[in-house]
Protein backbone atom coordinates (compact mmCIF):
# COMPACT_ATOMS: atom_id res chain seq x y z
CA UNK A 1 0.00 0.00 0.00
CA UNK A 2 1.45 3.38 -0.53
CA UNK A 3 -0.26 6.61 0.63
CA UNK A 4 1.09 10.28 0.28
CA UNK A 5 -0.48 12.80 1.82
CA UNK A 6 -1.60 15.57 -0.41
CA UNK A 7 -3.04 18.41 2.12
CA UNK A 8 -2.09 19.38 5.67
CA UNK A 9 -3.36 22.20 5.88
CA UNK A 10 -4.99 23.65 9.73
CA UNK A 11 -6.94 20.01 10.93
CA UNK A 12 -7.97 19.32 7.53
CA UNK A 13 -6.00 16.28 5.80
CA UNK A 14 -6.27 14.61 2.38
CA UNK A 15 -3.96 11.56 1.63
CA UNK A 16 -3.90 9.61 -1.46
CA UNK A 17 -4.11 5.86 -1.39
CA UNK A 18 -2.97 3.26 -3.67
CA UNK A 19 -3.46 -0.95 -3.02
CA UNK A 20 -1.51 -3.09 -5.41
CA UNK A 21 -3.59 -5.04 -7.99
CA UNK A 22 -1.75 -7.93 -6.39
CA UNK A 23 -3.05 -6.80 -2.74
CA UNK A 24 -6.65 -6.83 -4.10
CA UNK A 25 -6.00 -10.38 -5.69
CA UNK A 26 -4.87 -11.73 -2.70
CA UNK A 27 -8.26 -10.41 -1.39
CA UNK A 28 -10.49 -11.88 -3.94
CA UNK A 29 -8.19 -15.25 -3.97
CA UNK A 30 -8.68 -15.37 0.05
CA UNK A 31 -13.04 -14.56 -0.32
CA UNK A 32 -13.43 -17.34 -2.97
CA UNK A 33 -11.82 -19.27 -1.01
CA UNK A 34 -14.52 -18.89 1.91
CA UNK A 35 -17.34 -19.22 -0.82
CA UNK A 36 -15.34 -22.99 -1.85
CA UNK A 37 -16.04 -24.12 1.36
CA UNK A 38 -19.26 -24.46 1.06
CA UNK A 39 -20.32 -23.52 -2.34
CA UNK A 40 -22.21 -26.49 -4.03
CA UNK A 41 -22.24 -26.99 -7.89
CA UNK A 42 -23.65 -29.89 -10.04
CA UNK A 43 -20.92 -32.73 -10.68
CA UNK A 44 -18.62 -31.34 -7.76
CA UNK A 45 -18.49 -32.45 -4.28
CA UNK A 46 -19.13 -29.84 -1.55
CA UNK A 47 -15.77 -28.00 -0.89
CA UNK A 48 -14.02 -29.29 -4.30
CA UNK A 49 -15.27 -26.38 -6.81
CA UNK A 50 -12.60 -25.33 -8.80
CA UNK A 51 -11.07 -21.94 -8.08
CA UNK A 52 -11.42 -20.87 -11.96
CA UNK A 53 -15.00 -21.71 -11.79
CA UNK A 54 -15.30 -19.78 -8.46
CA UNK A 55 -13.92 -17.05 -10.30
CA UNK A 56 -15.92 -17.05 -12.95
CA UNK A 57 -19.05 -17.49 -11.18
CA UNK A 58 -18.68 -15.19 -8.07
CA UNK A 59 -15.52 -12.95 -9.07
CA UNK A 60 -16.91 -9.67 -10.44
CA UNK A 61 -19.98 -9.83 -7.80
CA UNK A 62 -16.89 -10.17 -5.10
CA UNK A 63 -14.87 -6.49 -6.25
CA UNK A 64 -17.68 -4.31 -4.50
CA UNK A 65 -17.43 -6.41 -1.50
CA UNK A 66 -13.40 -6.98 -1.44
CA UNK A 67 -13.20 -2.53 -2.93
CA UNK A 68 -15.02 -2.06 0.47
CA UNK A 69 -12.91 -4.01 2.69
CA UNK A 70 -9.57 -3.07 0.89
CA UNK A 71 -10.63 0.69 1.86
CA UNK A 72 -11.71 0.25 5.38
CA UNK A 73 -8.38 -1.57 6.08
CA UNK A 74 -6.42 0.96 4.35
CA UNK A 75 -7.94 3.97 6.12
CA UNK A 76 -7.66 2.91 9.42
CA UNK A 77 -4.30 2.19 8.84
CA UNK A 78 -2.91 5.19 7.14
CA UNK A 79 -5.17 7.25 9.87
CA UNK A 80 -3.29 4.69 12.86
CA UNK A 81 -0.02 5.18 11.25
CA UNK A 82 -0.20 9.59 11.14
CA UNK A 83 -2.06 9.26 14.86
CA UNK A 84 -4.80 11.01 13.66
CA UNK A 85 -7.99 11.59 15.31
CA UNK A 86 -11.17 12.31 13.37
CA UNK A 87 -13.45 14.36 14.34
CA UNK A 88 -16.16 13.30 11.65
CA UNK A 89 -15.56 10.50 9.79
CA UNK A 90 -13.51 10.49 6.72
CA UNK A 91 -14.71 11.50 3.13
CA UNK A 92 -13.57 8.72 0.77
CA UNK A 93 -13.55 9.26 -3.13
CA UNK A 94 -12.72 6.17 -5.21
CA UNK A 95 -10.28 7.70 -7.95
CA UNK A 96 -9.84 4.19 -10.03
CA UNK A 97 -10.56 0.61 -9.61
CA UNK A 98 -11.37 -2.63 -11.72
CA UNK A 99 -10.97 -6.24 -11.58
CA UNK A 100 -6.74 -6.67 -11.89
CA UNK A 101 -5.86 -2.36 -11.55
CA UNK A 102 -4.59 -1.09 -8.52
CA UNK A 103 -7.16 0.43 -5.96
CA UNK A 104 -6.60 4.32 -6.01
CA UNK A 105 -8.25 6.27 -3.56
CA UNK A 106 -8.48 9.64 -1.67
CA UNK A 107 -9.06 10.57 2.20
CA UNK A 108 -10.10 13.62 3.12
CA UNK A 109 -10.73 14.33 7.13
CA UNK A 110 -10.50 16.90 9.76
CA UNK A 111 -8.58 15.82 12.92
CA UNK A 112 -8.83 16.51 16.50
CA UNK A 113 -7.38 19.58 17.61
CA UNK A 114 -4.15 19.07 19.96
CA UNK A 115 -3.93 21.33 22.68
CA UNK A 116 -2.86 21.41 26.15
CA UNK A 117 -5.25 22.54 28.75
CA UNK A 118 -4.22 25.66 31.26
CA UNK A 119 -2.90 25.08 34.42
CA UNK A 120 -6.61 24.68 36.50
CA UNK A 121 -4.90 26.09 39.89
CA UNK A 122 -4.09 29.47 38.89
CA UNK A 123 -7.94 30.27 38.15
CA UNK A 124 -9.22 32.42 40.26
CA UNK A 125 -12.71 32.54 40.65
CA UNK A 126 -15.72 33.91 42.64
CA UNK A 127 -18.76 32.32 43.89
CA UNK A 128 -21.64 34.13 44.69
CA UNK A 129 -24.07 32.84 47.70
CA UNK A 130 -27.24 33.85 49.31
CA UNK A 131 -27.88 33.17 52.71
CA UNK A 132 -32.36 33.21 53.70
CA UNK A 133 -32.63 35.16 56.63
CA UNK A 134 -35.70 35.25 59.08
CA UNK A 135 -38.15 37.67 56.95
CA UNK A 136 -37.68 35.91 53.42
CA UNK A 137 -37.78 32.13 55.71
CA UNK A 138 -41.57 33.65 56.79
CA UNK A 139 -42.62 34.74 53.88
CA UNK A 140 -41.87 31.38 52.55
CA UNK A 141 -43.96 29.52 55.30
CA UNK A 142 -46.70 32.24 54.66
CA UNK A 143 -46.71 31.67 50.62
CA UNK A 144 -47.14 28.10 51.66
CA UNK A 145 -49.76 28.54 54.32
CA UNK A 146 -51.66 30.10 51.38
CA UNK A 147 -51.28 26.77 49.23
CA UNK A 148 -53.77 25.19 52.15
CA UNK A 149 -56.26 28.13 52.93
CA UNK A 150 -59.92 27.56 52.91
CA UNK A 151 -63.23 29.06 51.95
CA UNK A 152 -66.43 29.58 53.20
CA UNK A 153 -70.07 30.97 51.32
CA UNK A 154 -69.29 35.03 50.53
CA UNK A 155 -72.73 36.77 52.19
CA UNK A 156 -75.69 36.85 49.99
CA UNK A 157 -74.60 39.96 47.20
CA UNK A 158 -71.32 40.18 47.89
CA UNK A 159 -69.12 40.97 44.90
CA UNK A 160 -65.96 38.46 44.02
CA UNK A 161 -62.80 40.38 44.37
CA UNK A 162 -59.04 39.16 43.80
CA UNK A 163 -58.66 36.31 45.67
CA UNK A 164 -62.29 35.31 46.53
CA UNK A 165 -62.97 31.67 44.25
CA UNK A 166 -65.89 31.62 42.20
CA UNK A 167 -68.02 28.45 41.30
CA UNK A 168 -68.94 28.32 38.30
CA UNK A 169 -70.65 26.61 35.10
CA UNK A 170 -68.93 28.18 31.49
CA UNK A 171 -69.08 26.95 27.82
CA UNK A 172 -66.89 28.48 25.78
CA UNK A 173 -66.60 28.77 21.37
CA UNK A 174 -64.74 30.09 18.88
CA UNK A 175 -66.34 31.92 15.72
CA UNK A 176 -69.18 30.56 17.01
CA UNK A 177 -68.85 27.11 17.46
CA UNK A 178 -68.28 25.21 20.91
CA UNK A 179 -64.72 23.71 21.00
CA UNK A 180 -63.86 20.01 22.92
CA UNK A 181 -62.58 21.41 26.40
CA UNK A 182 -63.89 24.57 26.72
CA UNK A 183 -66.79 23.61 29.11
CA UNK A 184 -67.26 22.86 32.64
CA UNK A 185 -69.84 22.46 35.55
CA UNK A 186 -68.96 23.85 39.48
CA UNK A 187 -65.57 24.75 37.87
CA UNK A 188 -63.62 26.55 41.58
CA UNK A 189 -61.73 29.13 40.24
CA UNK A 190 -59.44 31.47 42.49
CA UNK A 191 -59.41 35.10 41.10
CA UNK A 192 -56.19 36.62 40.63
CA UNK A 193 -54.41 32.92 40.39
CA UNK A 194 -53.49 33.20 36.71
CA UNK A 195 -54.56 29.74 36.20
CA UNK A 196 -57.04 30.03 33.74
CA UNK A 197 -56.39 32.07 29.64
CA UNK A 198 -54.55 35.46 30.30
CA UNK A 199 -57.68 38.13 30.84
CA UNK A 200 -60.10 35.54 32.21
CA UNK A 201 -60.30 35.58 35.84
CA UNK A 202 -60.02 39.69 35.69
CA UNK A 203 -63.22 39.58 33.86
CA UNK A 204 -64.95 37.75 37.01
CA UNK A 205 -64.18 40.48 39.68
CA UNK A 206 -67.37 42.35 40.99
CA UNK A 207 -69.80 38.96 39.56
CA UNK A 208 -72.10 37.60 42.08
CA UNK A 209 -73.72 34.58 42.80
CA UNK A 210 -75.61 33.90 39.99
CA UNK A 211 -74.83 36.08 37.93
CA UNK A 212 -74.27 35.31 34.05
CA UNK A 213 -71.94 36.89 31.94
CA UNK A 214 -69.99 36.41 28.80
CA UNK A 215 -65.83 36.58 28.80
CA UNK A 216 -63.87 37.48 26.27
CA UNK A 217 -60.51 36.37 25.51
CA UNK A 218 -57.84 35.41 22.89
CA UNK A 219 -55.82 32.81 23.34
CA UNK A 220 -52.29 33.06 23.09
CA UNK A 221 -50.45 32.49 20.51
CA UNK A 222 -48.09 29.60 22.17
CA UNK A 223 -51.33 27.90 23.45
CA UNK A 224 -50.60 24.20 23.31
CA UNK A 225 -53.83 23.53 21.52
CA UNK A 226 -52.62 24.43 18.00
CA UNK A 227 -56.21 24.94 17.00
CA UNK A 228 -56.76 27.72 19.11
CA UNK A 229 -53.92 29.36 19.37
CA UNK A 230 -53.89 32.99 18.82
CA UNK A 231 -58.01 32.83 18.87
CA UNK A 232 -60.38 35.15 20.12
CA UNK A 233 -62.96 33.00 22.09
CA UNK A 234 -66.06 33.56 24.10
CA UNK A 235 -67.22 32.07 27.45
CA UNK A 236 -70.82 32.07 28.34
CA UNK A 237 -70.35 31.59 32.29
CA UNK A 238 -73.15 31.38 34.84
CA UNK A 239 -71.26 31.49 38.58
CA UNK A 240 -73.48 29.41 41.26
CA UNK A 241 -71.29 30.40 43.99
CA UNK A 242 -68.65 32.85 45.89
CA UNK A 243 -66.50 32.36 48.74
CA UNK A 244 -64.39 34.02 50.77
CA UNK A 245 -61.33 32.90 52.10
CA UNK A 246 -60.90 32.22 55.54
CA UNK A 247 -57.72 33.59 57.68
CA UNK A 248 -54.85 31.22 57.39
CA UNK A 249 -52.81 30.88 61.02
CA UNK A 250 -49.30 29.86 60.64
CA UNK A 251 -48.93 27.58 63.47
CA UNK A 252 -48.13 23.62 64.84
CA UNK A 253 -51.81 22.47 63.37
CA UNK A 254 -50.53 23.79 59.92
CA UNK A 255 -47.43 22.07 59.89
CA UNK A 256 -49.11 18.69 61.32
CA UNK A 257 -51.58 19.14 58.11
CA UNK A 258 -48.84 19.34 56.09
CA UNK A 259 -47.19 15.89 57.92
CA UNK A 260 -44.26 17.55 60.32
CA UNK A 261 -44.49 18.01 63.92
CA UNK A 262 -45.03 21.21 64.61
CA UNK A 263 -44.03 25.13 63.43
CA UNK A 264 -40.47 24.68 64.11
CA UNK A 265 -39.75 21.56 61.81
CA UNK A 266 -41.74 22.99 58.89
CA UNK A 267 -39.54 25.89 59.25
CA UNK A 268 -36.54 24.20 59.04
CA UNK A 269 -38.17 21.85 56.16
CA UNK A 270 -38.37 25.60 54.54
CA UNK A 271 -35.49 26.80 55.31
CA UNK A 272 -33.51 23.26 54.07
CA UNK A 273 -35.14 23.33 50.58
CA UNK A 274 -34.45 27.28 50.33
CA UNK A 275 -31.13 26.53 50.97
CA UNK A 276 -31.10 23.49 48.41
CA UNK A 277 -32.35 25.73 45.28
CA UNK A 278 -29.94 29.06 46.56
CA UNK A 279 -26.94 26.45 46.55
CA UNK A 280 -28.13 25.17 43.38
CA UNK A 281 -28.29 28.49 41.34
CA UNK A 282 -24.90 29.78 43.29
CA UNK A 283 -23.36 26.98 41.45
CA UNK A 284 -24.59 27.31 38.47
CA UNK A 285 -23.48 31.05 38.26
CA UNK A 286 -20.12 29.50 39.24
CA UNK A 287 -20.09 27.21 36.14
CA UNK A 288 -20.78 30.11 34.14
CA UNK A 289 -18.07 32.06 35.69
CA UNK A 290 -15.71 29.14 34.93
CA UNK A 291 -16.48 28.76 31.33
CA UNK A 292 -16.13 32.24 30.90
CA UNK A 293 -12.74 31.81 31.79
CA UNK A 294 -12.07 29.19 30.47
CA UNK A 295 -12.84 30.14 27.19
CA UNK A 296 -10.91 33.30 27.56
CA UNK A 297 -7.69 31.27 28.62
CA UNK A 298 -8.07 28.72 25.73
CA UNK A 299 -8.06 29.67 22.22
CA UNK A 300 -6.51 26.40 19.66
CA UNK A 301 -8.11 25.72 16.19
CA UNK A 302 -11.67 23.90 16.35
CA UNK A 303 -12.74 21.23 12.98
CA UNK A 304 -14.81 23.07 11.10
CA UNK A 305 -17.87 20.42 10.23
CA UNK A 306 -18.23 20.06 14.20
CA UNK A 307 -19.17 23.98 14.23
CA UNK A 308 -20.92 23.61 11.42
CA UNK A 309 -23.33 21.01 12.99
CA UNK A 310 -23.43 22.84 16.31
CA UNK A 311 -24.74 26.34 14.64
CA UNK A 312 -26.95 24.38 12.66
CA UNK A 313 -28.31 22.97 16.15
CA UNK A 314 -28.36 25.78 17.15
CA UNK A 315 -29.94 28.69 13.96
CA UNK A 316 -32.46 25.48 13.67
CA UNK A 317 -33.90 26.25 17.41
CA UNK A 318 -33.77 29.86 16.43
CA UNK A 319 -36.15 29.22 13.96
CA UNK A 320 -38.36 27.25 15.53
CA UNK A 321 -38.69 29.61 18.07
CA UNK A 322 -39.18 32.36 15.87
CA UNK A 323 -42.34 29.99 14.06
CA UNK A 324 -43.69 29.63 17.40
CA UNK A 325 -43.94 33.32 17.80
CA UNK A 326 -45.72 33.33 14.04
CA UNK A 327 -42.41 35.30 13.00
CA UNK A 328 -39.09 34.55 10.29
CA UNK A 329 -35.98 36.01 10.73
CA UNK A 330 -36.92 38.81 9.08
CA UNK A 331 -38.24 40.04 12.49
CA UNK A 332 -35.01 39.46 13.92
CA UNK A 333 -33.19 42.60 16.22
CA UNK A 334 -30.27 42.36 13.20
CA UNK A 335 -30.05 41.23 9.92
CA UNK A 336 -29.94 37.68 9.62
CA UNK A 337 -26.50 37.62 8.20
CA UNK A 338 -25.45 39.39 11.47
CA UNK A 339 -27.39 37.07 13.97
CA UNK A 340 -25.52 34.16 11.70
CA UNK A 341 -22.18 35.13 12.27
CA UNK A 342 -23.15 35.48 16.07
CA UNK A 343 -24.80 32.65 16.68
CA UNK A 344 -21.61 31.27 14.49
CA UNK A 345 -19.33 32.56 17.13
CA UNK A 346 -21.41 30.90 19.96
CA UNK A 347 -20.90 27.67 17.96
CA UNK A 348 -17.39 27.59 18.07
CA UNK A 349 -17.30 28.54 21.75
CA UNK A 350 -19.00 25.82 22.33
CA UNK A 351 -16.97 23.29 20.61
CA UNK A 352 -14.07 24.69 21.87
CA UNK A 353 -15.11 24.25 25.73
CA UNK A 354 -16.84 20.55 24.65
CA UNK A 355 -13.17 19.62 23.31
CA UNK A 356 -11.48 21.01 26.00
CA UNK A 357 -13.86 19.50 28.87
CA UNK A 358 -14.09 15.94 26.71
CA UNK A 359 -9.75 16.01 27.17
CA UNK A 360 -9.76 16.76 30.71
CA UNK A 361 -12.29 14.24 31.52
CA UNK A 362 -10.43 11.81 29.60
CA UNK A 363 -7.09 12.22 30.70
CA UNK A 364 -8.42 12.13 34.37
CA UNK A 365 -10.25 9.02 33.87
CA UNK A 366 -13.52 10.41 34.82
CA UNK A 367 -16.53 8.43 34.10
CA UNK A 368 -20.61 8.69 34.28
CA UNK A 369 -21.86 5.66 36.30
CA UNK A 370 -24.87 3.26 35.62
CA UNK A 371 -26.45 4.62 38.73
CA UNK A 372 -25.87 8.20 37.29
CA UNK A 373 -27.83 7.49 34.41
CA UNK A 374 -30.64 5.48 36.04
CA UNK A 375 -31.15 8.61 38.14
CA UNK A 376 -31.31 10.60 34.86
CA UNK A 377 -33.82 8.59 33.08
CA UNK A 378 -36.05 8.66 36.23
CA UNK A 379 -36.02 12.63 36.35
CA UNK A 380 -36.69 12.24 32.96
CA UNK A 381 -39.55 9.53 33.17
CA UNK A 382 -41.36 11.65 36.76
CA UNK A 383 -42.49 13.92 34.00
CA UNK A 384 -44.55 11.58 32.57
CA UNK A 385 -46.58 10.16 34.92
CA UNK A 386 -47.91 6.66 33.63
CA UNK A 387 -45.17 5.82 31.22
CA UNK A 388 -42.38 5.47 33.06
CA UNK A 389 -41.53 1.98 31.69
CA UNK A 390 -41.99 3.38 27.95
CA UNK A 391 -39.25 6.44 28.70
CA UNK A 392 -36.72 3.91 29.98
CA UNK A 393 -36.73 1.32 27.02
CA UNK A 394 -36.79 4.46 24.74
CA UNK A 395 -33.69 5.49 26.48
CA UNK A 396 -32.26 1.94 26.72
CA UNK A 397 -33.00 1.24 22.88
CA UNK A 398 -31.56 4.49 21.76
CA UNK A 399 -28.09 4.51 22.36
CA UNK A 400 -27.68 8.45 20.62
CA UNK A 401 -30.52 9.54 23.03
CA UNK A 402 -28.60 7.60 25.66
CA UNK A 403 -25.48 9.68 24.90
CA UNK A 404 -27.44 12.55 25.42
CA UNK A 405 -28.36 12.44 28.15
CA UNK A 406 -25.43 11.20 29.77
CA UNK A 407 -23.46 14.38 28.36
CA UNK A 408 -24.35 17.14 30.98
CA UNK A 409 -23.73 14.27 34.05
CA UNK A 410 -19.95 13.95 32.51
CA UNK A 411 -19.60 17.97 31.50
CA UNK A 412 -20.52 18.80 35.53
CA UNK A 413 -18.18 16.14 36.83
CA UNK A 414 -15.44 17.54 34.72
CA UNK A 415 -16.71 21.44 36.01
CA UNK A 416 -16.45 19.93 39.49
CA UNK A 417 -13.07 18.73 38.63
CA UNK A 418 -11.90 21.98 37.84
CA UNK A 419 -13.43 23.98 40.59
CA UNK A 420 -11.62 21.61 43.37
CA UNK A 421 -8.22 22.69 41.68
CA UNK A 422 -9.16 26.47 41.29
CA UNK A 423 -8.90 28.82 43.41
CA UNK A 424 -12.35 30.06 44.95
CA UNK A 425 -13.12 32.63 46.96
CA UNK A 426 -17.08 33.31 48.03
CA UNK A 427 -19.19 36.68 48.58
CA UNK A 428 -22.15 37.11 49.92
CA UNK A 429 -24.95 38.62 48.18
CA UNK A 430 -28.94 39.24 47.99
CA UNK A 431 -31.20 37.24 46.70
CA UNK A 432 -32.02 39.81 44.16
CA UNK A 433 -29.02 39.82 42.80
CA UNK A 434 -28.38 35.77 43.31
CA UNK A 435 -31.52 35.54 41.48
CA UNK A 436 -31.19 37.84 38.74
CA UNK A 437 -30.92 36.51 35.02
CA UNK A 438 -28.03 36.92 32.89
CA UNK A 439 -28.34 38.94 29.64
CA UNK A 440 -30.23 36.67 27.31
CA UNK A 441 -26.81 37.14 24.83
CA UNK A 442 -25.10 35.43 27.65
CA UNK A 443 -27.11 32.74 28.51
CA UNK A 444 -26.93 31.53 24.48
CA UNK A 445 -23.20 30.79 24.95
CA UNK A 446 -24.24 28.17 27.81
CA UNK A 447 -21.75 25.12 26.73
CA UNK A 448 -25.35 23.07 27.35
CA UNK A 449 -28.62 23.83 27.21
CA UNK A 450 -31.19 22.75 24.26
CA UNK A 451 -33.54 20.33 24.03
CA UNK A 452 -31.39 16.76 24.47
CA UNK A 453 -32.58 15.23 26.98
CA UNK A 454 -35.82 17.06 27.32
CA UNK A 455 -36.17 16.70 23.76
CA UNK A 456 -35.62 12.62 24.06
CA UNK A 457 -38.39 12.26 26.69
CA UNK A 458 -40.96 14.23 24.70
CA UNK A 459 -40.74 12.10 21.62
CA UNK A 460 -40.28 9.03 24.09
CA UNK A 461 -43.85 9.93 25.50
CA UNK A 462 -45.28 10.96 22.01
CA UNK A 463 -44.22 7.73 20.36
CA UNK A 464 -45.92 6.01 23.04
CA UNK A 465 -49.42 7.93 22.57
CA UNK A 466 -49.65 6.86 19.17
CA UNK A 467 -49.19 3.15 19.83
Amino acid sequence: MQVSETLSEGLKREYKVVVEAADMEAKVTNRLTEIGKEAQMPGFRPGKVPMTILRRTYGRQLLGEVLEQAVNEATTETLEKHELKPAMQPKIEVVSFDEGKDLEYTIEVEVMPVFEPMDFSTLTLERKVAEIGDAELDERVDSLAQQFKEFTEADEGQAAKDGDTVVIDFEGSVDGELFEGGAAEGHSLEIGSNSFIPGFEEQLAGVKKGDETVVKVTFPEEYQAEHLAGKEAEFKVNVQEVKVPLPVTVDDALAEKLGLENLAALKDAVREQSEKEYSDLSRAKLKRVLLDALAENHDFEVPPSLVDGEFEQIWNQVVEDLKRQDKTVEDMDKPEEESRAEFRDIAIRRVRLGLLLSEVGQRNNLTVNQDEVNRAMAEQAQRFPGQEQQIFEFYQSNPEMRAQLEAPIMEDKVVDFIVEMAQISESKVSIEELLAEPDEDEADKDLTGGAGADGAAEKASADTENK
